[in-house]
């Protein structure tokens, strides 16, 4: 009995050790997980030269567009034209009310009629007179009367028919019409409007010669000249052509700041109105060089910018802060922080880690092919 009640300690003892080890097992941390090693496009730095492309967006236009308009007041009866149309020169693209119109040209012509008939009569009068004088019937004073009425009588219907060709004019300028061959751009006045003379009322872009019309900023406008050449592509792979400098706005845009300049195309070139086209500056050689990287290289540190820089014994990568320059296209120049010949990353940047395992990346070439 007392056997039994000794050895009931030393197992209630071995309970609370096994208890004991199951709990410190419970509690220890997993063992980490081995970090992935990736692949890592790096660049060679390198000094090259500082010459950037700098282009701007163009738009194709006419060489001249005309706002055309009635040259008489009226309402707007008719409009043969849409936008986008070609039309012919003398083609007819609206028409005003011209009843008054045509009633003074009938009010002009009977006057020139009245006038043309009263110098008839002055005339025959003073042949008939000059007769009398050859046969001294009558004076000198009588005959210089009639040749003064006949005189006054021409006068009269000189000015009459003056007066028709007016009205004849103005009746005319009831019909709109092209004066060019040309597309239509816009339309500015509608049927049953009053419009008055001058009031643009069709947009014609006239057939030819086209101009690329882009904007410059007030720093940079003094690096072209009238007469200099560009190189201009449509837009996408489309066609280049050797634009002439014809025009540069002689004032900036209040709104924008900008100066308009204007690039005259060839004359075998016809690409359609309104598209979109890029002009690149002709650059100048120049000796200044420096580091340039792709802006797809950078992280953001902070208030600063940093690389990952490659060791390549170790194959980790290091973070390497960097001061940057202006931006020349899709890349960055470099100020200060790396040296020629370091190995920089270019891609995957926001996913790597100080002093973690990588690979230098290497495109799969297709035997096949």
């Amino acid at each position: 009995m007392m056997q039994n009640v000794a050895s009931r300690p030393s197992a209630m003892g071995g309970m609370v050790l096994c208890c004991a080890v199951a709990l410190l097992t419970a509690c220890s941390r997993p063992a980490p997980v081995a970090e992935p090693i990736r692949s890592v496009k790096v660049v060679t730095v390198g000094v090259d030269a500082l010459n950037p492309q700098v282009s701007y967006s163009a738009e194709v236009r006419a060489r001249i567009e005309s706002r055309l308009g009635f040259r008489v007041a009226g309402k707007i009866v008719s409009r043969r034209v849409e936008v986008g149309q070609h039309v012919q020169a003398g083609q007819l693209l609206a028409e005003i009310d011209g009843k008054d119109y045509r009633h003074s040209q009938e009010g002009a012509q009977a006057q020139w009629r009245s006038a043309q008939t009263q110098w008839e009569l002055a005339d025959a009068d003073y042949r008939r007179y000059k007769a009398l004088r050859e046969q001294s019937f009558i004076s000198d004073a009588e005959l210089e009367r009639r040749e003064s009425t006949l005189k006054a009588a021409r006068a009269l219907m000189d000015q009459a028919r003056a007066q028709l060709l007016v009205q004849d004019n103005q009746t005319d300028y009831t019909r709109l019409v092209a004066d060019q061959s040309g597309v239509v751009t816009a339309v500015e006045a509608e049927v049953g409007q009053v419009v008055s003379a001058g009031m643009p009322v069709i947009r014609l872009a006239q057939d030819g010669a086209r101009d690329a019309v882009y904007a410059m900023p007030e720093d940079q406008v003094s690096r072209v000249k009238t007469g200099q050449t560009l190189r201009v592509q449509a837009w996408g792979d489309g066609p280049t052509w050797q634009g002439t400098v014809r025009e540069i706005a002689a004032s900036a845009d209040p709104l924008t700041r900008t100066f308009t300049v204007k690039l005259a195309l060839p004359v075998s070139a016809q690409p359609p109105l309104g598209s979109t086209a890029t002009v690149q500056m002709a650059q100048a050689p120049t000796s200044l060089t420096a580091i340039r990287l792709p802006t797809t290289a950078l992280r953001q540190e902070g208030q600063g910018s940093a690389v990952w820089v490659l060791d390549s014994q170790a194959m980790t990568v290091a973070l390497q802060p960097v001061q940057l320059g202006p931006v020349v296209g899709s890349d960055v120049v470099i100020a200060s922080g790396l040296q020629a010949g370091q190995q920089v990353g270019v891609t995957g940047v926001h996913v790597l880690t100080p002093g973690q395992k990588v690979t230098v990346f290497k495109p799969v070439v297709d035997a096949t092919r």
